[in-house]
């Protein structure tokens, strides 16, 4: 799919990973669009999509490297930590088809 511009690409991306990407807290599924990480995480992806370089490692160091605060800041814990192993491979497939229709 052609975007007009890079800010549209990355909003449709965001969309895409806000809609179909989760964390499990006390087994309720909280999707990033509700938790306001789709946005930043689909501007973090979108270079490695562009470049061709993306790989399940990438998005693993990625969710790592981003933290989410609990307790109104009394912890921090890696967003990898919180994503279930289904959820992230959904994130991985929706990341690959997405780099397809670039």
């Amino acid at each position: 799919m052609a975007y007009s511009s890079t800010s549209e690409a990355i909003e449709a991306l965001a969309a895409e990973i806000g809609e179909n990407v989760y964390m499990d807290v006390a087994k309720w599924h909280l999707y990033l669009r509700d938790a306001h990480l789709h946005t930043m995480l689909a501007e973090r992806f979108y270079p490695l999509l562009q470049s061709g370089s993306f790989s399940r490692s990438q998005v693993e160091e990625t969710l790592g490297s981003i933290t989410v605060s609990l307790g109104g800041g009394k912890r921090e814990v890696p967003l990898a930590d919180l994503i279930p192993s289904s959820s992230q491979n959904q994130l991985v497939n929706l990341l690959q088809d997405y780099q397809r229709n670039l």
